[in-house]
């Protein structure tokens, strides 16, 4: 139906999370009708994403320098490391204003200790626990069943090395309804109260 060369961009977008054959296609419809100044652009950073964009060095999250601006950033509180699954997990923390600390990319959960091309950075952050002045960790997996392995697994390697280690608090968001929430999170919200 499609141009071949149509087809396999096609094909590529709709090997991306989330998108499916109608919107693959509406993108490179999108695409083909888009200035060519900008397409060239597009196709540019594409290629940069391989090319100049890496893992920092320090806490493993997306950087094009070396080391990633938040690293960089001396306002930053070099005792408090948040420790994170993905770079994205890096973003949502940062939207809230409320993370002053230094962050430390897993790059994912332990149900992926078995991948030897990418493995876990935990190595890395027991050495930066150990040659640093920390005083506390925070670990904020994600709150599934993989997220809670690796935060239980990260705990026992922390606590023979005395510093503080706490985790994300989970329960209600803002706005919702207790009727309508499930078990796990009303428990959740249950044990992570505090007082007022």
């Amino acid at each position: 139906m499609f141009p071949k060369s149509f087809q396999k961009l096609i094909d590529h977008f709709s090997s991306l999370p989330s998108v499916g054959p109608k919107m693959a296609e509406r993108l490179v419809l999108y695409l083909w009708k888009y200035d060519q100044k900008k397409l060239d652009d597009f196709s540019e950073r594409l290629k940069d994403l391989k090319t100049k964009i890496s893992f920092c060095k320090q806490c493993f999250n997306i950087s094009e320098n070396g080391l990633c601006a938040i690293c960089q950033d001396k306002k930053r509180d070099g005792s408090i490391v948040c420790v994170v699954e993905d770079p994205l997990d890096v973003i949502s923390l940062e939207k809230t204003r409320r993370m002053r600390g230094l962050y430390h990319v897993l790059g994912g959960t332990i149900n992926s200790l078995a991948d030897k091309n990418n493995p876990l950075k935990i190595k890395e952050l027991l050495n930066r626990l150990k040659n640093n002045d920390i005083t506390e960790v925070i670990i904020a997996t994600n709150p599934t069943t993989e997220g809670e392995a690796t935060a239980l697994y990260l705990a026992r390697f922390i606590r023979p090395l005395n510093i503080k280690t706490t985790r994300l608090a989970r329960g209600l968001p803002t706005g919702g309804d207790i009727e309508y929430a499930d078990v796990a999170t009303l428990g959740g919200a249950i044990e992570g109260r505090k007082e007022m």
